[in-house]
């Protein structure tokens, strides 16, 4: 007989569904949006040709349908990689867990999995208003290193941390980088670069209000370590998706470039922009 997985570690809601997302096995399709912003799961959904499911929790947001004859979901994640965690344990358990029996499944279902997203840029060069996919990412969070399992070096991780100045963070970084069977959904975007995600929006990335940051140069310094542009998840969602052997791949749209101190002048046409874009590749 399987070991069962416990109550307390597989928590379910009163009618079978995983408890933060509120879904069951069959609400969600095999190839999901992510994004943040719950308020972007009506706006994607809305372009789809029939909704068949629409269910929140928290701000956990889904929408299930079709588009173009192919099933599809669009789920909000919220902010940060602490929410990721939740939202990629959640699916895989979906897919790759009996939820009655509460016990591993024997065969195993890759998810695909797509951020939609915003990023703020690091290089000077980099347009505003423009996509740009993830490759490699380095996580500042720590998330990963609650997995001992999890393991991962290539030839950026490699030159960041032969570079990396600053020791109080240091310990805390690991790396991932994108789902090659996917990246061809994206090949066209405009910019493919390394992304930095960070655990918070303030001294994090730089930003100085009545606290210091690290220093006045963070930004340029990882600019000149190979980091292109920052957000909030991208590095929770590579890792996890490769621990648990899903595909993921990041699509951020660059609504700032630091560096030259821009934003977008119109961020709802550029969000709309941008999921028509993202949608007009995922399913052809």
């Amino acid at each position: 007989m399987k070991n069962k997985l416990a109550a307390s570690e597989l928590v379910l809601n009163p009618d079978g569904s995983v408890y933060h997302l509120n879904l069951l096995p069959q609400d969600i399709a095999s190839k999901i949006i992510l994004v943040g912003d719950p308020d972007r799961v009506p706006k994607i959904s809305a372009f789809f040709d029939t909704i068949e499911l629409k269910k929140n929790k928290r701000e956990f947001y889904t929408h299930t349908g079709t588009l173009r004859g192919e099933r599809i979901t669009v789920m909000s994640s919220g902010i940060g990689t602490e929410n990721i965690d939740i939202v990629l344990n959640e699916l895989d358990a979906l897919v790759n867990i009996d939820l009655e029996k509460k016990e591993i499944k024997t065969a195993h279902t890759a998810l695909e999995l797509f951020r939609l997203g915003t990023c703020g840029s690091v290089h000077p060069d980099i347009e505003v208003d423009q996509m740009l996919v993830t490759q490699n990412v380095v996580g500042l969070d720590g998330l990963l290193h609650f997995y001992p399992e999890y393991e991962f070096e290539n030839e950026f991780s490699k030159a960041f941390m032969s570079g990396f100045p600053y020791e109080r963070i240091k310990g805390m970084l690991y790396f991932a980088q994108q789902s090659t069977e996917i990246s061809h959904y994206y090949k066209d975007a405009p910019y493919h670069g390394n992304t930095a995600t960070f655990p918070g929006f303030y001294a994090p990335q730089g930003r100085q209000l009545r606290l210091k940051s690290l220093d006045d140069q963070f930004l340029e310094t990882l600019n000149e370590l190979g980091v292109s542009n920052f957000e909030m998840e991208t590095s929770a969602i590579y890792g996890l998706s490769s621990l648990l052997g899903h595909k993921a791949l990041t699509v951020n749209n660059v609504v700032a470039n630091r560096r030259r101190g821009e934003f977008v002048s119109d961020h709802h046409a550029s969000e709309k922009r941008m999921i028509d874009w993202v949608l007009e590749r995922i399913i052809k």
